[in-house]
């Protein structure tokens, strides 16, 4: 199974990479951070000349795609937001692109400071991979305070196998 991260924080080393670095323990994926590509809002016009479609193609490689983002003000990050917007590029002028996006896992992973994550943070991202005919594969939400804590080091692990598990059940 290939599983590449959608990584769209505005630190690529801060704390949702050092998540990621946990995540590293129990499953092995190529992290994609989108700080690192020139990805421009969705316009209608479709006349972006940026790296969103490049990046597209090379993701629908994978088996799992994972969105890796903080929280910030209560939701995704806008890198995570203007990415995801602009998957509607693949629905309109790039559709072949955009049909390889089914039947393809996506789970979430978000990361903040606290354990305080308000209800339905995932929403937007769970009916995103309905809309897409993705598998959801569900949310995990990890905390940083002074370092991870062995709670947290807890939930990616079974969240981990859970992947693990389904990913060889789907495949």
């Amino acid at each position: 199974m290939k599983i590449a991260v959608v990584q769209g924080s505005a630190r690529s080393k801060g704390d949702t990479f050092t998540i990621l670095q946990a995540f590293k323990a129990y499953i092995d994926f190529d992290v994609f951070d989108l700080k690192k590509y020139n990805i421009g809002y969705y316009d209608y016009n479709h006349q972006q000349n940026d790296d969103f479609l490049s990046l597209m193609k090379a993701l629908v490689k994978y088996d799992l795609i994972i969105l890796a983002t903080p929280v910030y003000w209560y939701s995704m990050s806008g890198r995570m937001k203007v990415f995801l917007d602009r998957i509607t590029d693949c629905l309109k002028i790039e559709k072949e692109t955009g049909r390889q996006l089914r039947g393809k896992g996506m789970a979430v992973i978000s990361c903040s400071n606290s354990n305080d994550l308000q209800p339905d943070f995932d929403k937007p991202l769970s009916l995103s991979a309905e809309y897409l005919g993705m598998n959801y594969q569900g949310h995990i939400h990890c905390w940083i305070e002074s370092k991870i804590s062995d709670e947290v080091l807890n939930l990616i692990r079974n969240f981990s196998t859970n992947l693990i598990s389904v990913n060889k059940n789907q495949g």
